[in-house]
């Protein structure tokens, strides 16, 4: 676009101009940069970048929801800072004028949780162990998001579930949501069922179009049985902890896929003698290797997995 000069305009475009560069240096608080889809009547889901927590992603990496009951709205997960919060809460305000009754938190991981802080007017529901965790690890976890993520996140705090649930079919005003505990991605996970509308979300239960990250799962067989129960599910909507939502079973295919080749990578690798280091530099296979963060998950999860697979194989071979 040509911007012609004019004295008689020199103010306006000055003042234009600055407004967008404020604008541009300031943490938004308004929700229409946030990537919203509806998913069908009355359930939309916002998405993350397939990235890791950054100054230049502001922290929005991973997905959020909200259902309009009818009778208010319950939101699972909250995202990475206030700010995002803030600006959910501005999102879910342009779609629905019901208010905002119950927040779902899945499990303590910080780009799922933080965004609490902007959501301490509502009850805040998650298992128990996993606020024991937050409680635990919390403030640990916010100097991490205040480090990569920066001024986007400078009035994010620890704000802890307020309500601990153990799963089971709960009634939100007569709307039926059915809470399912695993443990497979981070030791204490929350996967919420809709079964009026099919609709799964999985949180990181289920990666879609972004590599899985394991670091605080109790293990590989753990997480593949468990996503065998999710499958039994059926559901005809599939929303994952990060990548786009899929009305087929492909979260479930591509996260189980992914798991199964890690652990066959760490069995024969332990097997055959091989190093961690040698593992790291190991072929992706081609129908996985254009997954966003594979490379660097594949890194994460050799790193603090393969003592374990090492462990294991000498345990069984001194029997």
């Amino acid at each position: 676009m040509l911007i012609y000069w004019n004295h008689k305009f020199d103010y306006r475009v000055l003042l234009s101009l600055a407004t967008l560069f404020l604008a541009a240096i300031s943490a938004p608080v308004h929700g229409e940069d946030l990537n919203v889809h509806q998913v069908v009547e009355n359930v939309w889901m916002v998405q993350g970048v397939p990235e890791e927590l950054s100054e230049e992603n502001r922290g929005d990496i991973s997905n959020s929801s909200f259902i309009a009951t009818g009778n208010g709205v319950v939101v699972i997960d909250t995202g990475a800072t206030a700010a995002y919060g803030r600006r959910f809460r501005e999102a879910i305000s342009e779609y629905t004028d019901e208010p905002i009754r119950w927040v779902i938190n899945t499990h303590h991981h910080p780009d799922h949780i933080f965004g609490n802080s902007a959501f301490s007017d509502v009850p805040i529901m998650a298992l128990s162990e996993t606020r024991n965790l937050l409680m635990k690890h919390g403030d640990f976890y916010l100097k991490t998001v205040h480090e990569r993520v920066g001024r986007y996140s400078e009035d994010t705090v620890v704000i802890l579930p307020s309500v601990t649930v153990e799963g089971g079919v709960k009634s939100f005003s007569g709307y039926p949501l059915k809470l399912i505990r695993f443990s497979g991605h981070s030791g204490n996970d929350l996967v919420v069922y809709d079964p009026l509308k099919k609709i799964l979300f999985a949180g990181d239960m289920l990666f879609w179009n972004r590599a899985p990250t394991t670091p605080h799962s109790p293990g590989i067989d753990i997480w593949l049985e468990e996503i065998d129960r999710l499958a039994e599910l059926n559901p005809a909507v599939v929303i994952p902890g990060h990548g786009p939502l899929a009305r087929d079973s492909g979260p479930i295919e591509q996260t189980r896929a992914w798991l199964v080749w890690l652990d066959s990578l760490m069995r024969e690798g332990v097997a055959a003698g091989r190093s961690a280091n040698a593992l790291i530099d190991s072929d992706i296979p081609e129908l996985l290797s254009d997954i966003p963060m594979a490379k660097f998950e594949l890194t994460r999860s050799i790193s603090h997995f393969y003592r374990k697979y090492e462990d294991s194989w000498w345990e069984n071979s001194n029997r």
